[in-house]
């Protein structure tokens, strides 16, 4: 009898042991590497909230965080080191959230073969810099960014829109300049006025936000615009300074507004003379990878996704959106909106190749070089590799 018992006990013991690792198989794990704070109302708290999506959406995941990996707050500290430690948590995807560890993404990718990463805004799937386990995503923001310029065009009175900018890459210039074409298009066709009077000046602060000693302080940017004329900032940076400036100036009674980036909720900050954010929602996207990995049909690809043109703010469909603010006037909201539909039935015609709306000629560099003939569109991988400002804005391209 003793015998049997004991048996029992080795039997349980090793189905015990056999069934552990079947549950720990179970789990999928996932990593996100942050450049800022997550809870910076903008770039990065957009991914945790992505992040935080999938664990919302998706049985049996766990999300790992790391915040804030830039040369400030973590110097010594590298995208292998996070992804070495994330790997030891069980992680088999990992998503670098910025352009910034584009490069970095690379090598860390090639020392973990087994793990999938996921790089936001980069290219080397294109360029064939990028090992098998890696691919790129991106949202196609640049719609966005063109009602954010539109909704600055329909509110200024002084004709001068101030544009904070970031560091200086395709990315960057090629946000500012569509936040150029919604502005000159808008200025011109719903405000009656002559573009070539609209002043648009693009400012960098050098980083995609504040780093004291390396970067413009984007506050100080920000007051100068206003100081110089501009009535309207619209913010190409990671964090909220543009919507907290404009917020303490009105406060004073000054008549100035801003349109933040990147956080569904950064309106909140100073909803009364916020006129809109462009944003991302990276959950619909980010749960299409783990989905597809979890069913073994996961390839390596550059994507570039668009909004969801049924309901570009539908949270569970989208990744880009735009939230129209309270600083916008009844007469401008009733304009944003009709430019919103002339995007989708653009985005949405079948006859039209593969571009964005308004980047169609004629249309020049800032140094005068022809990018588009009358009538001639730009595709979307040129506008995505653009390397100069556009002719009518002002500020440096490189």
């Amino acid at each position: 009898m003793v015998r049997q018992l004991v048996l029992v006990v080795i039997l349980l013991l090793f189905a015990a042991l056999t069934l552990s690792p079947t549950v720990a198989q179970d789990e999928l794990v996932f990593g996100l590497i942050l450049v800022g704070p997550k809870d910076d109302r903008g770039w990065s708290q957009a991914h945790y909230e992505g992040g935080q999506y999938i664990v919302d959406h998706v049985p049996g995941t766990r999300m790992l965080v790391y915040e804030s990996l830039n040369e400030a707050d973590n110097p010594d500290v590298t995208v292998v080191d996070v992804a070495a430690d994330f790997v030891r948590e069980g992680a088999q995807i990992i998503f670098t959230t910025s352009d910034a560890f584009e490069e970095a993404t690379v090598p860390a990718a090639e020392a973990f073969p087994d793990v999938t990463f996921i790089n936001i805004s980069g290219d080397d799937v294109i360029t064939g810099a990028a090992p098998v386990n890696l691919s790129n995503l991106m949202g196609q923001i640049e719609w966005a960014k063109l009602i954010a310029g539109c909704s600055a065009a329909l509110t200024t009175e002084t004709g001068s829109i101030g544009y904070l900018g970031p560091l200086i890459n395709s990315e960057t210039r090629r946000l500012a300049a569509s936040a150029y074409l919604g502005a000159r298009y808008c200025y011109e066709h719903y405000r009656q006025e002559d573009p070539a009077d609209l002043i648009f000046t693009v400012i960098w602060i050098n980083f995609w936000f504040n780093i004291p000693g390396v970067t413009l302080d984007p506050t100080e940017v920000v007051n100068t615009f206003y100081d110089d004329g501009a009535d309207v900032v619209i913010s190409g940076i990671d964090t909220s300074e543009a919507i907290t400036v404009a917020g303490e100036r009105a406060a004073q009674g000054e008549e100035v507004f801003a349109v933040p980036f990147n956080y569904v909720g950064a309106c909140e900050i100073a909803p009364e003379i916020c006129l809109g954010v462009p944003y991302f929602q990276w959950g619909p996207a980010y749960v299409d990878v783990i989905e597809r990995i979890q069913a073994g049909i996961w390839s390596q690809e550059w994507e570039w996704v668009g909004p969801d043109w049924a309901n570009i703010n539908n949270p569970d469909t989208s990744s880009i959106g735009f939230i129209p603010g309270d600083g916008l006037s009844e007469a401008a909201r009733f304009r944003l909106d009709d430019f919103i539909a002339d995007l989708t039935a653009y985005a949405t015609s079948p006859f039209i190749p593969n571009s964005i709306a308004l980047w169609a000629g004629p249309l020049r560099k800032q140094d005068g070089t022809l990018i588009a003939q009358t009538g001639e569109l730009v595709d979307t991988l040129d506008i995505w590799y653009l390397d100069q400002l556009l002719e009518g804005m002002i500020g440096l391209s490189s």
